[in-house]
């Protein structure tokens, strides 16, 4: 008895971790395409009738498609989540193209649902994510066509084409719905802005500097 009592524990903490670790819900049916008719709000998004499913509910056009770089980072993502595609709800995946001008950048951000494995599909890049505190320890990399590297979950990563042609990859995702939080964006760009009483404190610079960089956003 007291065998199959351990057995139980162990089966239901076995279980526990598992969902601890899951990044999005396991489905429970084959799909549950969105209906965007829906007034219910949960985690995730309400199931359209089966009925009602179509083949271009599973679809997407214009991956072979640049993204316009012409902006201030030199880069560009194209993301196929499930706001592109309604067939993603509740499969846990989505993925993102990524253009990127000579010496564009995809700044330093974090995906707060998803780990990110990338792939390189034309040029070079260094690529690099910094672990949680307090090591804080920087993992770098140089990427060129076919490399593959895995940015994990939460942590605050960042692309940078350093050639002088332009670089393409695809990014993977463990989320329908990875989100994304730039870092300066979400510090200097936040709306009201982040006091630069409370800036200067934590970058140990002047307000002036603050304020000069919070105008940039």
């Amino acid at each position: 008895m007291a065998s199959r009592a351990a057995l139980l524990v162990s089966a239901i903490l076995a279980l526990s971790c598992f969902h601890a670790i899951a990044s999005d819900p396991s489905p429970l049916q084959d799909f549950c395409v969105v209906d965007k008719m829906s007034q219910v709000r949960v985690n995730g998004f309400p199931c359209k009738d089966a009925k009602d499913v179509v083949a271009e509910d599973f679809f997407f056009s214009g991956l072979q498609m640049a993204g316009n770089t012409t902006n201030k980072q030199g880069s560009a993502v194209t993301p196929v989540n499930i706001a592109q595609i309604a067939g993603l709800n509740t499969l846990g995946i989505s993925l993102a193209r990524i253009d990127y001008a000579p010496y564009g950048l995809n700044p330093p951000h974090t995906h707060p649902r998803a780990t990110e494995i990338l792939t390189v599909l034309e040029g070079s890049l260094y690529v690099g994510f910094v672990t949680s505190n307090p090591d804080n320890k920087l993992f770098t990399k140089v990427l060129n066509k076919g490399d593959v590297f895995v940015f994990p979950q939460g942590l605050v990563h960042f692309q940078f084409n350093y050639g002088t042609s332009k670089a393409v990859a695809l990014a993977a995702l463990s989320s329908q719905n990875p989100g994304v939080i730039t870092v300066a964006n979400a510090v200097f760009g936040s709306k009201p802005s982040i006091s630069d009483d409370v800036l200067a404190k934590a970058f140990q610079v002047d307000k002036k500097t603050i304020d000069r960089i919070q105008a940039q956003f």
